[in-house]
């Protein structure tokens, strides 16, 4: 750690261990005035600190498992909002990044920003051919800052991980190496035009929403030039606004869109709160700033189906078990809790009336639920969680009476569709077809030594989960009481041929021979049967206790 940064860091130390203090502290106290305006200070402080605060601020924003609902509505609206780059600076990188000067490339370049953010700005422009285009520039000194500013967050993540009880619950070494690695990917905007491309291509279908395409040969690591979208932030939007929309049409179709992009594409769009929603001026919704996404793995997107499907159907055991499933669970873990806090929430949605009805914040309490109970959820469930609280957001200021809920019960059918499709691929149908036949190759050579292995007496089988021993026993015993009633059956079988032989000596008018036998069989059937009794009357007993 640099000596010149000791005292700046000292200070967010401070910050941040009095902030974790009142956030343990209000866990449980939830809409608490004191907690409200705890919150707010923290978002306050948050913002003071600079852009990396900021951004870990958002990041926390969508831990729902950590943080009480007053803590994530304040972290989720911080603004990043700060005083433009000068001009000069802004063309020196351009210049730097594009090699040619901002004449030579653009007809024209807006010198006033038209958005500026802790992290860089965005400039209205005009390439040659006359196309409009938006031009993010990166701030000249953000990547040295961050990567100072990641050395405090990383230090005070372990401290709190070896000394407090709530570190060693929950991890944050892992969250704070997550978030760096979202942090340096979201400043090379190189990812955020690839970001651009795909989810543009994967929402192409839907003709009410539109993502801007990137200008490839304009774009760079600290500079992206993309299409130029007019219109307005969703936040900014009067009810007088609202009349002029087909709102109940726009919400239906983004709240499909997202659907799509998390369970189908398995790659969406992580923050689409107001500020990064436009109404554009032919009455469509652009999604811009590309630069927080998220990935979820196909095993994990049918999981999530069935999520949202029992929480939409208010099905909350069905709901905890998925949970179980998805998350990691901790030292104490409480299942039985969790299933009853999970059917208590989702019992409580289900009897809401229909306006008041929002999937994010369900979800967000099912995660609460899930931290309390000491399991910790998958970061892409996490993610999830943040766009859909955002989605509700949106949904109510397009359409009040939006209902999320049969949205997703509806659009459940083409879901599972789109997966049956996606399975039949043709890459899947290789893959497949390469295993069948991997399989039918290698069926003779096993079968084979399975045979010559029972020829041979090698044969054995591997049982795990039962006392091999007591199996033992009990298989020896059951032959004995075979082998006595073959003997016994033997031997009134030869009694009884040979009573039929005029032979002596003879007993009670009968072959002394056949009466022998017979007493035997008798005495033999007899020791039998009170084995048996013996054997089998404890275990009565204890099946009856």
């Amino acid at each position: 750690m640099k000596a010149k940064h000791l005292g700046r860091y000292t200070d967010i130390g401070r910050l941040l261990v009095k902030h974790a203090h009142n956030v343990t502290v209000n866990r449980d106290d939830d809409g608490d005035v004191s907690q409200s305006e705890d919150a707010e200070q923290l978002a306050v402080d948050l913002e003071a600190m600079g852009p990396t605060f900021v951004k870990l601020g958002q990041l926390l924003s969508t831990r729902a498992d950590l943080l009480p609902p007053t803590y994530l509505k304040a972290l989720q609206r911080l603004q990043d909002t700060v005083e433009p780059v000068p001009f000069d600076d802004v063309e020196r990188v351009v210049t730097t990044e594009l090699g040619m000067r901002i004449s030579r490339g653009f007809a024209e370049f807006s010198a006033q920003p038209a958005a500026a953010a802790s992290l860089g700005q965005v400039h209205h422009a005009l390439l040659r051919d006359g196309r409009p285009v938006a031009v993010k520039v990166q701030r000249p000194d953000i990547r040295g800052r961050i990567v100072e500013d990641m050395e405090v967050i990383d230090e005070l993540a372990s401290f709190v991980d070896e000394h407090t009880q709530m570190g060693r619950a929950f991890g944050f070494a892992p969250m704070v190496e997550e978030f760096r690695v979202a942090l340096m990917a979201e400043l090379d905007y190189r990812m955020e035009a690839r970001n651009l491309l795909i989810i543009g291509e994967n929402l192409d279908h839907y003709e009410r929403i539109v993502v801007p395409r990137p200008v490839d040969d304009y774009s760079t690591s600290r500079v992206l030039t993309m299409d130029w979208i007019s219109g307005r932030n969703l936040s900014s939007l009067g009810p007088l606004g609202r009349l002029e929309l087909d709102g109940h049409d726009l919400a239906a179709d983004l709240f499909r869109a997202y659907l799509d992009q998390i369970l189908i594409d398995g790659f969406f769009h992580a923050d689409p709160h107001p500020g990064n929603v436009l109404l554009t001026e032919d009455g469509r919704l652009a999604l811009i700033d590309m630069g927080m996404v998220a990935r979820v793995a196909p095993d994990t997107q049918d999981s999530l189906i069935k999520l949202l499907l029992a929480v939409s159907g208010g099905r909350g055991g069905e709901a905890a078990d998925v949970m179980v499933g998805l998350g990691e669970k901790l030292a104490g873990f409480d299942r039985p809790g969790f299933r009853r806090r999970v059917e208590a929430i989702v019992s409580r949605n289900a009897t809401v009336a229909v306006g008041d009805v929002q999937a994010g914040d369900v979800l967000g309490q099912v995660l609460r639920a899930a931290g309390a109970s000491g399991l910790r959820p998958p970061s892409e469930l996490t993610m999830m969680g943040k766009a859909l609280l955002n989605l509700d957001e949106v949904a109510r200021i397009l359409d009040p009476t939006f209902e999320p809920n049969p949205a997703i019960e509806e659009h459940s059918a083409e879901l599972m569709r789109k997966k049956m499709l996606q399975g039949a691929s043709p890459g899947n149908l290789m893959a497949a077809a390469i295993d069948a036949k991997e399989f039918a190759e290698k069926l003779p050579a096993r079968i084979n030594k399975v045979m010559d292995a029972l020829a041979e007496g090698q044969l054995t089988l591997n049982v795990q989960g039962i006392d091999d021993k007591e199996l033992m026993r009990g298989v020896q015993k059951l032959a004995n009481r075979l082998t006595t009633g073959m003997v016994v059956a033997a031997l009134v079988v030869a009694a009884a041929l040979i009573m039929r032989i005029d032979v002596e000596p003879k007993l009670f008018g009968y072959p002394a021979l056949a009466i022998v036998l017979f007493s035997i069989a008798a005495a033999a059937a007899g020791w039998l049967l009170v084995s048996i009794a013996m054997s089998d009357l404890p275990q009565r007993r204890g099946r009856h206790r």
